[in-house]
Parts: C-alpha cells; structure tokens; sequence
C-alpha cells in the first residue's frame, strides 16, 4: 500500500467513523462512560461544615491546625483500546476480515472518545506486545491510530491475552476504559489477569465473530488453513459429523467466554462481520 491509498483510506475510515460518531452513538457514549470520579485536588484548612472524613491528619499533626483534603471531579476520560492483531482475525468470510471490522470497530470507539473530549490510546498485540501508543486527544492523534490500525501487521502464532491485559495494568496507572477487541480465539486462562484488570479499569470486551464458525456450510471438501500456526487440512463438510463437532466446539467456547467474562464482571457483546456493528454498539452502551 503506497502513502497516497493509505492516506485516501485513513480519511475514508475517519468520514465514516465521524459522521457515526455524530449521530445517536455519541449520546449513548457520554451516557455509558460519564463517570468520572473524583480525583485529589489539595489540601485546606478545615472550615465549620467540612465532612470530618476528608481530614487529612498528617498534615493537621504538622501543621497543628485541622486540614482537608479537597477533591475535584475528573472530567477527562482515558480510552485504551486493547486491539488484538493475531493472525486469526485475518478470516472473513461475509465481505470483511475480522481485522477489517476490528479497525472500523476502534476507530469509531476512537472518533467517539475524542469528540467527547477523552483521551486514547492503543495496544497492539499479537504472542506479544507490538505497540503501545500513549493516550492523547488530539485530531492528528486520532488519524495516526486509525493509520497504525490499517496498517499493523499480523502478529504471532496465537494470541496472548493474560500479556496485554498485564500490561495495561502496568502502563495505565489512572482508572481508564478498556475496550478489548479481539475473537478471543484462545488456549489459556486469562481469568486471573481479567479479573486484576477489571479491579483497576472499566474494561469492556466486543468479541469479533464470523458466522462460518459458529456452522459450517455444506459446501463438499474445503480446504482449511491455520493463518497462526500455518496447519492446513481438508475437511469434508458434507459429513454431519463433521458440521455437528464444529457447532458442538463453538458452543462450549462461547459458553467459556461468557462464563469467564461474568465472573470477572465484564460488559461484553458479539460484533458480527456482514452485519452492522452499530446496533450492538449502542446496544451495549444503553445496557451499561
């Protein structure tokens, strides 16, 4: 891709996500995510009618005279997406990728956070960590992480979620948002490190969903590759054996899914490709 297509795509992505951004989407972001909190603002000497919990007694013990702590509340918010770029989110077989959809997905969380005047930033990861891309607020900043969502290469041979979930923790020290996007196409227990994450962040998962997983077609004898472990093997879908076991794995990893994220208290929805994605978007945001 050459910088004059990148350039006409980032403002492709950038109208599309804006004028979505623009419309009821907006209304419900504010709505789903306006607390804010109260952050430590200083310290005073305490007036008749001040709550006697915001006394701060180290400094009453040095100074000999009663003093409070005064807060103010947070009125910036900080968005992280946490966007997995594994090579399984190169599947797609409903007029997009996975990856496609993912990159739409944030950068309409992106477009939505900056026009309410929050900070964003990102983490790419794959087996590993790929990126990290501080929290700014900035249109330019925007447009650069639309940039990198386009054009982050596929990464690892599978997806490590325990490591960008341990990370976040250790690189946001503020209380953020966390929109974590991937298929959650994964072998290990992330529930420990979820859980650790969801104590210290708002964290939000949109799991991303291609329908030929959850049913295989009857379409004869397809030929099926890994694009993380890069395992190829024919299959014949014309066997209800073969139909039957995929529908049968799809749900018992959904149900592992959600049991996993309601435990740890996580708002999460399905975001499908071929279908519109905003719905379930405002879906979740009115449900929180």
């Amino acid at each position: 891709m050459d910088t004059s297509e990148l350039l006409q795509r980032v403002r492709r992505v950038e109208i599309k996500t804006r004028a979505l951004t623009r419309g009821a989407l907006a209304g419900q972001y504010h709505s789903a995510f306006k607390g804010r909190g109260m952050s430590f603002s200083e310290v005073r000497e305490y007036h008749i009618g001040d709550d006697v919990r915001d006394i701060d007694w180290n400094v009453t013990a040095r100074t000999g005279k009663p003093h409070v702590k005064q807060y103010e509340e947070e009125r910036e918010l900080t968005v992280m997406l946490l966007v997995d770029v594994s090579g399984s989110l190169d599947f797609g077989t409903r007029g997009s990728t996975l990856r496609e959809l993912l990159t739409e997905v944030a950068a309409t969380l992106a477009m939505s956070a900056m026009m309410n005047g929050d900070k964003v930033g990102a983490i790419f990861f794959g087996d590993k960590i790929e990126k990290y891309i501080p929290p700014a607020s900035s249109r330019s900043h925007i447009l650069y992480l639309i940039r990198e969502l386009l054009t982050m290469p596929s990464s690892g041979r599978h997806t490590d979620l325990s490591q960008a979930l341990e990370y976040v923790v250790r690189v946001q020290k503020r209380r953020a948002v966390v929109f974590l996007l991937s298929d959650f196409l994964v072998e290990q227990d992330y529930r420990r490190p979820l859980s650790i994450a969801a104590r210290r962040h708002d964290v939000v998962a949109l799991r991303l969903v291609d329908t030929r997983l959850t049913a295989m077609p009857n379409i004869g004898f397809i030929k099926l590759y890994d694009a993380e472990t890069g395992h190829e093997q024919y299959v014949d879908t014309t066997a209800g054996a073969v139909r039957k076991s995929q529908e049968q794995w799809w749900k018992r990893h959904s149900e592992t899914f959600r049991d996993t994220l309601s435990h740890c208290g996580i708002d999460f929805t399905d975001i499908y490709t071929g279908r519109d994605y905003l719905p379930a978007l405002m879906a979740l945001m009115k449900k929180r």
